[in-house]
């Protein structure tokens, strides 16, 4: 199992608990309904990946690569960085990891 490979799994667990504590926290169904769905999208790229599908990895990218962009807007307009600078740093990360792969 590669390292990109474990920043998706990771990445994505990530999101679908984020989603719910942001649910928990605010009442907030828009974050319980994207950190589910981006999650679940990098899941099955992880899984995806581990089964040898290349296509897991392209998709992984472009759902962390989304993700970053989101928060960053995110990020801009609070100020705060729970949770957004979080998720930016932590997808870069990813995204680094999975760069090697992509090549």
């Amino acid at each position: 199992m590669s390292l990109g490979t474990i920043a998706t799994l990771a990445y994505g667990i990530l999101a679908i608990v984020g989603g719910i504590m942001g649910y928990a926290q605010a009442q907030s169904k828009a974050s319980l309904l994207s950190g589910s769905i981006s999650g679940l999208l990098l899941l099955v790229g992880g899984v995806m990946q581990l089964q040898g599908q290349a296509w897991g990895l392209i998709l992984a990218a472009i759902v962390t690569a989304a993700l970053v962009i989101v928060f960053a807007i995110r990020l801009a307009k609070t100020r705060k960085f729970m949770p957004a600078g979080l998720m930016i740093i932590v997808g870069l990360l990813s995204l680094g990891l999975m760069m090697p792969q992509l090549v």
